[in-house]
Formats: C-alpha cells, sequence, structure tokens
C-alpha cells in the first residue's frame, strides 16, 4: 500500500526556516542578520521577517552593534538567556547530580545527593533526582512555568518509543525501566532522557573540545567506558540508540569478568572499579570498594606511581588497554578528534595523555592515526549534566521556538535535531 506523501503547509516551513536560524545563533551568535542569511541561505529579507518574531517573543536579543567600516552598523543577535530555564541530570551508579541553567548555559542552582545503596533501585534514583529537580528549582527561584524541560544522562541504554523513554542498565540491574513515565508521576516539566555519554559528547560538540571538527569520538571514562560518535557533524546512534557502547567491546578473549555479565570487555580493564580492583589484586587484597569512593581511590594510585610496584603495573596496564580502545575508535571511524572526559578521563589525562597518545599509536593504522589529535576534554567534570541539559535546549531549537502544537509535539518526543552547524568556528 502506498504511503500518502505527507503534506508541507506553511506554518511548517516558517517553522523549519526558524529553526535553522535559532540553531545558528544559538551555537554561532552573536551574528548580524545578513550573516544569518549567508549561513542559512535564506533571503535576508526572510531572515528579517524571521528574527521579527523572535524578538517579538523575546526568544533573541539584540546585543549592540557590529563594528562597521562606514557603513551602516547592524545589530548583532543572540538568544537571550532569560528566555527560560533548563536542567540537567547526571545520574551516577550511586550518585545524582542536578543542575539548572540559564539558556546561555549559565549554571544557576546546584544540588548532589548520594543513595544509601550502592546500586539503588529505579524507585529510589527518581526519588533523588525528583528531590533535586525540587532543590534547584527553589535555590534559582525559578517559576517552574519558566523551565522548558529537564535533560537526564543516564548509564545505561535509551529506548526511544511513544509510549515514553526505557532504559536497559545491563550493569546496575536495570531491564526495560520506564524511567520517563516514573519521572511524569513526580513532576510536569518536560522529560528528555539519553546515555551519559551521548550527552557529554553533545555537551563537548556545542560547546567543548570538540566543536571545531566534523568528526570526533568523545570518550567517557568513569566507573563505565563509553564512547558519542559523531559523524559528519551529527551524533550517530544507530539502529535502536545504543551506538557507542566501546567499554563492552571485547579487550581479551575469556578475560576478565564485566560487570554487564560477559568476560573480557575493554570496561573491566580501563573503568575506575577495575582499576581499583586490579590495583588490590597486585597487592594480595580483596575489599570491596564504594562507587563514590573509586575517585580518591584513583587518585591515590595515580599520585603513588613510580613509588608503588603495584601502582606502576596497574597504570602501565591502563595506559596499554586505554591506548589499543582509542586505536579501535580510529581505525573503526576515522575521527579528526579523540576527546577523553569524565572524571576518570580528566584524571588519565592530566598525567598520562602522551602515555595513552604514545599506546594508540602502537596499535592503529597509521594513515588514520596521522590525522587525528587525542586531546582531553574541556568542560570539566559536570559536562555529562551539562550535556543532560542540551537536551531540552535542542528541542525548544528544533522547533523553532514555535509556541502552540508543533512545539508541544517537538518537547514532548524528544527528537531534537542532533546536526551541529558551527560554520564561524570552522
Amino acid at each position: 500500500m502506498a504511503r500518502t506523501p505527507k503534506t508541507t503547509t506553511v506554518r511548517d516551513l516558517r517553522s523549519g526556516n526558524q529553526s535553522r536560524a535559532l540553531w545558528d545563533v544559538y551555537l554561532n551568535g552573536p551574528l548580524t542578520r545578513q550573516e544569518i542569511a549567508d549561513h542559512s541561505g535564506l533571503s535576508l529579507a526572510s531572515v528579517s521577517n524571521l528574527v521579527g518574531a523572535l524578538l517579538r517573543q523575546r526568544v533573541v536579543e539584540e546585543v549592540g552593534l557590529e563594528d562597521s567600516n562606514g557603513g551602516r552598523p547592524r545589530g548583532l543577535l543572540q538568544v537571550n538567556p532569560e528566555y527560560g530555564y533548563v536542567i540537567g541530570v547526571d545520574m551516577g551508579e550511586s550518585a545524582f547530580l542536578v543542575e539548572l541553567f540559564d539558556l546561555g548555559m549559565q549554571l544557576r542552582a546546584r544540588h548532589v545527593s548520594t543513595a544509601s545503596d550502592e546500586h539503588p533501585t529505579a524507585d529510589e534514583a527518581v526519588a533523588h533526582m525528583l528531590d533535586g529537580i525540587r532543590a534547584v528549582t527553589a535555590e534559582a527561584d525559578v517559576d517552574p512555568d519558566r523551565i522548558l524541560g529537564v535533560g537526564v544522562a543516564v548509564p545505561g541504554l535509551v529506548e526511544h518509543n511513544p509510549q515514553g523513554e526505557i532504559v536497559h542498565g545491563q550493569s546496575i540491574g536495570w531491564d526495560a525501566v520506564p524511567l520517563e513515565a516514573m519521572l511524569r508521576r513526580g513532576t510536569d516539566l518536560p522529560i528528555l532522557i539519553d546515555n551519559g555519554a551521548k550527552t557529554l559528547g553533545q555537551a563537548e560538540k556545542w560547546f567543548g573540545a570538540a566543536h571545531d571538527v566534523d568528526d570526533a569520538i568523545i570518550v567517557l571514562l568513569g566507573i563505565g567506558a563509553g564512547a558519542c560518535i559523531v559523524s559528519n557533524r551529527e551524533l550517530y546512534r544507530g539502529a535502536t540508540s545504543s551506538a557507542g557502547e566501546w567499554g563492552h567491546t571485547t579487550a581479551s578473549i575469556d578475560g576478565r569478568p564485566c560487570r554487564c555479565g560477559a568476560r573480557g570487555c575493554l570496561e573491566a580493564y580501563v573503568g575506575a572499579g577495575a582499576i581499583a580492583g586490579r590495583y588490590d589484586e597486585l597487592r594480595g587484597r580483596r575489599r570491596r570498594v564504594r562507587s563514590v569512593e573509586l575517585e580518591q581511590r584513583i587518585a591515590d594510585i595515580l599520585t603513588a606511581g613510580s613509588d608503588d610496584t603495584a601502582a606502576r603495573t596497574v597504570i602501565a596496564e591502563t595506559v596499554d588497554y586505554l591506548g589499543a580502545g582509542i586505536a579501535d575508535l580510529v581505525n573503526l571511524f576515522n575521527p579528526q578528534r579523540v576527546v577523553v572526559g569524565g572524571w576518570l578521563g580528566e584524571a588519565l589525562t592530566d598525567r598520562l595523555l602522551s602515555r595513552i597518545r604514545r599506546a594508540a599509536g602502537k596499535h592503529a593504522l597509521r594513515l588514520p592515526f596521522s590525522h587525528v589529535e587525542i586531546v582531553e576534554a574541556a568542560l570539566g567534570k559536570d559536562a555529562v549534566a551539562l550535556g543532560a541539559a542540551t537536551l531540552p535546549v535542542a528541542s525548544l531549537l528544533a522547533g523553532g521556538a514555535v509556541t502552540g502544537e508543533a512545539y508541544s509535539r517537538s518537547r514532548a518526543t524528544g527528537r531534537a535535531r542532533t546536526r551541529i552547524e558551527s560554520r564561524r568556528a570552522r
């Protein structure tokens, strides 16, 4: 049966054009109307009309004049940071970070909590997140009606479907948890959910170390390991949005047991728990380390360094496995840049980046490796929450900030555009 072609209305075209203009202003502003027209391919008259509507809605604002060489000065436009607010949630395995931002992504409020159990149930996790959302809203003294949405970053796969986002967290014991529906029972705010490596990647692509390249891999290293793949300025998701599970590629056949249930996963060699466990094994002791203690344990191991044989060994092994894992990404995806982020990634690159680069070079093919940069992330330990907060921003931009049914549908589904247009940086 032939499908009926979708009718494109004048409103659809206007919304699409407005979206293109907004994306450009948000990611590359301040811009003049002429620059927006040049970037979007729209006529200056069309851009002037669109900008006029956005100014009336207060979505954008004029922030001064461009320097002129004798001609009439042209107004500079940027997205109005006070137009609305967004919340980003970084759901760790037992810790929860909730942050509230204005549209300029300036932090307005922050709340951290820790679960009493190592792997909290879904109900406990939801309670922590809702408490955090209420706390930052109160701290920032923001009217909830001005909050555009809540982005939630999770340590697992996110299944997007019309009934709501479902989380599959094999390593934390979550099986098809209807997280969006559970959160909606406690808040009326729009909820958007994605994997933490992808939100980190989106943050670094929009604002950080991957901003000026078209093809990049952003690596998240913490208790687990994941990756965000940016190809031709788009986040690559795969058939079920689970692309980037780099930590569960096989580093050794029948190797160390991984938390996912398999053996030999890369995460079992470069994840924070694996590093601490290997150190204890080399010291001839076994002890259970809670996830909230791991950051200090890793810092201690890295500090011990040359004075501790076990520390030297585990650092060398970690560098080798991490280098091989990065080389796999280089060989598979041929990126211009690999960005190493996450709290563990930050700790390792602070001390070991040159060694990691050399280890990757031993395993990568010469041609793609000769064209790749391996760099540390730029946005710090809170980048996952920042990236989560970009999810409702992306929905606003994708909908062209058009009020009414079209924009409401865009916010509700969370099908935000992830193509990044950064012409100024390029």
